[in-house]
């Protein structure tokens, strides 16, 4: 009697651990994702577009825009038919999420992820596929057909982006092998600067390659909607409004005001003159080298990702591109490709375990990490290529990749849409 009444307080500290152990709803979590997931979609609309579109000449600055725009509507509906569920669904094999969740089939009111509601999670990671589909784009701009442009934006977030979100993201291999990749250097930045480049050498060299800038302030005002949105996308990808959120705030922030600056001045060196444009691409190439580490280092990882962010890709831009001979318009590759590689690298080596448990890296202890870094940054880079190059040859077969070289001349706001980004005379 006396063992089976002493049983009870037992039974009653389970049943209180069981329910402590229950995710429940945060109402905090979930006011930050709403804000963190409005963010990330103001990076693309109207942050990107206005980036690129600012860069574009002037009679390709609303075909540019147009490509960004589109590219948005298209995942979004993507995105909830298909896309959510097969890129962070139950692991099939480390392959592929299980297709149990299409047309978000199971996901109610009631589902949860983590302490925030499934819904947010779905439109927050959306707004991810968005982005990376678009910065694509800058890679081809001035010379692609609207229409192979869209078709390419449906086939290659379904082919390549959902598979490589799962792999990191949603449990698969990559995942399990222990791959470190906060907020998206392989996801996002590697696959769109890998998927340009491709592209860039397919399409071939506009008429006119020179970069003649049709709006500087615009590209400014692009730049800093896309520092601002850049908030929700890293300290966002802590899924809660926690300590290791402010942690990725202020490391996206340092990192990126490094990385502007090392790039003004290695430019400066380099060129003689800082330009403006220089400093906005510096922000972004900080911006992109800190996505994957945002969460797992302390503030001085931050500062060194930051110098090398505005030093290697600024040669990689004004040096190597030039040498190589390569058309990547608005250097896609140069910036988020390489800044993306040297993100995903500098994350294995700085990766601190006060910061984040889940991450320790090379200066810590653990230098395998760095081995599971490139081994993460080489599967993409090598699926990414390969299914682009498929893409595009099939995007090619149905509709032609490139207009013809009249269309080019007059311009694509004129050609492809009949419209003019600026009515003046």
């Amino acid at each position: 009697m006396r063992r089976a009444l002493g049983i009870i307080p037992l039974l009653f500290l389970s049943f209180a651990f069981a329910q402590e152990q229950t995710p429940k709803l945060d109402t905090g979590d979930t006011a930050w994702m709403l804000m963190s997931t409005a963010l990330v979609m103001l990076m693309t609309l109207p942050g990107l577009a206005l980036f690129y579109g600012g860069m574009a000449k002037r009679k390709d600055t609303l075909n540019t825009i147009g490509m960004s725009f589109v590219t948005y509507a298209l995942v979004s509906v993507l995105w909830v038919l298909y896309g959510y569920s097969l890129a962070f669904n139950t692991d099939i094999s480390g392959i592929i999420g299980s297709p149990s969740k299409l047309f978000l089939s199971g996901v109610n009111i009631k589902s949860l992820q983590g302490t925030i509601p499934e819904f947010i999670f779905v439109v927050f990671q959306l707004t991810f596929a968005s982005i990376t589909v678009a910065l694509i784009n800058g890679s081809y701009i001035e010379r692609m057909k609207f229409s192979a442009w869209v078709l390419f934006s449906i086939l290659w977030v379904s082919l390549v982006y959902v598979p490589i979100a799962h792999w990191v993201w949603g449990g698969g291999f990559l995942a399990k092998l222990g791959a470190l990749d906060f907020a998206g250097g392989t996801v996002v930045h590697i696959n769109a600067g890998i998927a340009g480049l491709v592209g860039a050498l397919l399409l071939g060299r506009r008429k006119e390659p020179t970069l003649i800038p049709s709006n500087l302030p615009m590209v400014v005002l692009g730049a800093g909607l896309l520092w601002f949105g850049w908030f929700g996308f890293n300290a966002g990808s802590a899924l809660a409004s926690n300590s290791l959120a402010t942690v990725a705030f202020l490391n996206t922030n340092t990192a990126t005001a490094v990385a502007s600056l090392s790039w003004m001045f290695t430019e400066w060196l380099h060129a003689k003159k800082p330009t403006v444009l220089g400093l906005a691409s510096g922000t972004i190439a900080g911006l992109v080298a800190i996505t994957p580490a945002a969460g797992f280092v302390n503030v001085i990882g931050a500062i060194v990702i930051g110098v090398f962010a505005g030093v290697i890709p600024y040669f990689m831009v004004a040096v190597v591109k030039h040498k190589l001979g390569y058309d990547d318009a608005l250097d896609v590759f140069g910036i988020h490709g390489i800044a993306g590689i040297l993100g995903a690298i500098l994350t294995g080596i700085f990766a601190d375990p006060f910061i984040n448990e889940a991450g320790k890296g090379l200066l810590y202890g653990n230098p395998g990490q760095v081995i599971v870094q490139l081994i993460a940054i080489g599967t993409t880079i090598v699926y990414d290529a390969l299914m682009t190059f498929i893409i595009l040859i099939v995007v090619k077969a149905l509709v032609g990749l490139r207009v013809n070289g009249d269309e080019e001349v007059v311009g694509l706001d004129r050609s492809q849409h009949g419209e003019n980004a600026y009515n003046i005379s």
